[in-house]
């Protein structure tokens, strides 16, 4: 199936994307995870998220190990890393707190290790991992500038932004930012409350959703709220003959304005492909709206 969306006009990414952040915790041989990568390409989720601190440093390297000598794969893919976040873990034992560092040199170092784990020779989309509460758009505008021209990154975006932060940034960096990562979800709807959802409607960004399904919560919920959506979701699910609830929250997701891309933190090949089929599903705006007034437990104004 053809799931495909444009970030840029010479940037197409897949609706869903595949995030690589528990790679690590799938426990898969490096031929299960490459037949898993080939699998998912197939289903039309060609797109992969990374960052350079998942699995504590170590899952860009596991990726990059099976994609070595896969260069025809790699023509057929997507590859999405975040930078900026310094982790206080083992392997830096010298740093007192995790902190972010912004700094051109910083962003530079950094890629040049995600390609060197990644085993490729440029990155689709590089993204700034999180605002930081000490940051020179200036410094950053350097190094974009810099793996711009190395052709070491196609593209930019932020994660975690809020619409003054992106804003700001946009201000200073020549390349248009193509994508916000924020969390999404029915549950979390901080991102429709804010107006960052409204914000990236006009300036034609296309928002990339992780935790779309509340890490869980929305299937097997642990809140009182978590239960009410879920029971609304049946609802809407049993309405339209559904039989998997998952699909009613990803089409949730897919058919609002601003061109939602659900981020998928699955290694199971099955559930890549229920995803891909909510989108033969047609929801209605009040079935929608059903689904919205369940999480805020009130009627609309």
């Amino acid at each position: 199936m053809e799931i495909k969306t444009k970030l840029a006009a010479n940037l197409e990414v897949s609706r869903i994307v595949l995030g690589m952040w528990r790679l690590l915790d799938w426990n898969k041989t490096d031929q299960e995870l490459l037949s898993f990568i080939q699998e998912s390409i197939e289903t039309g989720v060609s797109t992969f998220d990374h960052a350079d601190i998942y699995g504590n440093h170590e899952c860009e390297a596991a990726f990059g190990k099976v994609m070595k000598n896969e260069s025809a794969l790699r023509d057929q893919m997507q590859l999405v890393t975040k930078c900026g976040i310094k982790l206080n873990t083992s392997k830096f034992p010298e740093r007192k707190v995790k902190y972010y560092d912004y700094s051109a040199s910083y962003i530079v170092s950094q890629v040049e290790e995600s390609l060197k784990n990644l085993q490729t020779d440029y990155i689709d989309v590089l993204l700034l991992h999180r605002p930081s509460p000490f940051f020179n758009p200036e410094e950053v505008a350097k190094a974009f500038d810099q793996l711009k021209s190395s052709g070491k990154v196609l593209h930019f975006g932020v994660s975690n932004f809020l619409p003054l932060q992106l804003e700001s940034l946009q201000a200073y960096v020549e390349e248009p930012l193509v994508t916000n990562q924020i969390e999404i979800s029915a549950y979390s709807l901080e991102h429709f409350e804010n107006q960052n959802l409204d914000y990236l409607i006009s300036k034609k960004i296309r928002p990339m959703a992780w935790s779309p399904l509340a890490g869980g919560e929305l299937l097997t919920p642990k809140t009182e709220k978590g239960a009410r959506l879920l029971q609304a979701v049946k609802i809407v699910a049993q309405e339209l003959g559904v039989s998997q609830t998952e699909q009613i929250l990803y089409q949730w997701l897919l058919m609002h304005p601003s061109g939602i891309i659900p981020i998928l933190g699955t290694g199971k090949i099955e559930r890549i492909k229920t995803a891909v089929d909510s989108f033969q599903i047609k929801m209605s705006l009040e079935q929608w709206f059903q689904i919205y007034i369940a999480s805020t437990g009130k009627e609309l104004p």
